[in-house]
């Protein structure tokens, strides 16, 4: 008969029954899996979003939202029996998590920023966007690469087999995409407004991992190069029009970045996916083909996770972050968000040199006031 997994019933908190080498191994593999997943709306909600109560959203994210849809699509659940069940394909299939981890992080972003409202100034009263500039361009590209350099793990070791000679595709598609992705993304950019934005450029680069996250392992390196080189605009289009048109803040753009890129990572399976890797995948004979190489059916299974990804998670984000707000406040007051949040949040200053706020300021608990006297200013003087 069919069966349709909902949720997992076994194997809480590492018990004696999982008590294997290869379990422990998929568990701390998965753990940061999930931490990415629980991270992305860092940036969509940066810069005013209290941190306890951040605390709290991790919790719940990590206890709850992504393991009941990671069961789905890599614990045996509905969508990945779409296949056995429906004939569609495969199942939903996701290598490494282009809707398990990005679309999942991607659209609790987007609950997340719509709930916490926009940072000061950002928006006149006219609906018009202002640019509020980042801290640090070239630290942030630093970073970029830094996460670059992590996604050759996070693809390849999705094989979960060091002797699988598929690793060298892997990562050899998964240069191409970031590369494809960071090239059109700034080249639509300076094609609008004549500037080469290296933080576009950035997420351009990201757009383009993350929509060959899911597909790696099953399309062409021609193909990842047109998957990469399709996020790049997507990257770009999706952030203006969150940005201007639907007036969300979302200072790093992690909506069209993970959001709208992680969707558009499993349709490209559905689309591209050669046949040449994924026999018996899901417990269907054969290998993966998409929509281009004969199988309607797999694009469809992608479609159908992509969708119950979306009604799955927003609602349950969206009102898990109204329900904190309503209880306690997620986010800061006007004061501290001006002063920044690195003193009143975590005691101490992220750089010395900067702005000195004034003793017994909103931003500066009473018991911890410093000398104004004490700390370096630009003045020659002191």
């Amino acid at each position: 008969g069919k069966t349709f997994g909902l949720i997992g019933a076994s194997g809480f908190f590492l018990n004696n029954a999982v008590y294997d080498v290869g379990i422990y191994t998929l568990f701390l593999f998965q753990m940061v899996f999930m931490d990415t997943a629980a991270t992305i709306p860092t940036g969509a909600m940066a810069e005013r979003w209290k941190f306890m109560s951040f605390v709290l959203f991790a919790f719940f994210i990590s206890m709850f939202v992504y393991p009941i849809f990671g069961n789905w699509v890599w614990g045996g659940g509905w969508l990945a029996t779409l296949g056995t069940n429906f004939g569609l394909g495969h199942g939903h299939v996701d290598f490494a998590g282009s809707s398990v981890v990005h679309l999942v992080g991607g659209i609790t972003a987007l609950a997340g920023a719509m709930i916490l409202g926009p940072r000061l100034k950002k928006y006149n009263s006219d609906g018009t966007a202002n640019t509020l500039p980042g801290h640090n361009i070239p630290m942030a590209i630093v970073g970029t690469f830094i996460l670059a350099f992590g996604w050759f793990g996070f693809n390849a070791g999705s094989t979960l087999a060091g002797n699988d000679l598929r690793i060298g595709i892997i990562a050899t598609n998964t240069m191409l995409a970031s590369a494809s992705g960071a090239i059109t993304a700034v080249v639509l950019h300076y094609a609008r407004t004549k500037k080469f934005d290296p933080a576009m450029s950035a997420n351009g680069l990201l757009a383009g991992l993350v929509a060959i996250t899911a597909p790696c392992a099953f399309v062409n390196a021609t193909s990842s190069f047109i998957i990469g080189a399709i996020a790049g605009p997507l990257v770009v289009l999706a952030y203006t029009f969150i940005d201007t048109k639907l007036r969300i803040d979302d200072p790093v753009g992690a909506v069209a970045v993970h959001g709208v890129n992680g969707f558009w990572g499993i349709i490209a399976l559905g689309l591209f996916a050669d046949g040449s890797y994924g026999d018996g995948w899901n417990g269907v004979a054969g290998t993966v083909k998409g929509l281009f190489y004969g199988d309607a059916g797999q694009f469809f299974a992608e479609l159908i996770g992509g969708v119950a990804c979306i009604a799955f998670v927003f609602p349950v984000m969206y009102g898990f972050f109204k329900l904190c707000d309503k209880l306690f406040g997620i986010r800061v007051s006007a004061e501290i968000e001006h002063a920044g949040l690195d003193l009143a949040e975590m005691g101490v200053r992220g750089y010395e040199d900067a702005e000195v706020i004034p003793a017994n300021s909103p931003a500066m608990p009473v018991s911890e006031n410093i000398p104004v006297t004490a700390m370096r200013t630009a003045s020659p003087q002191q």
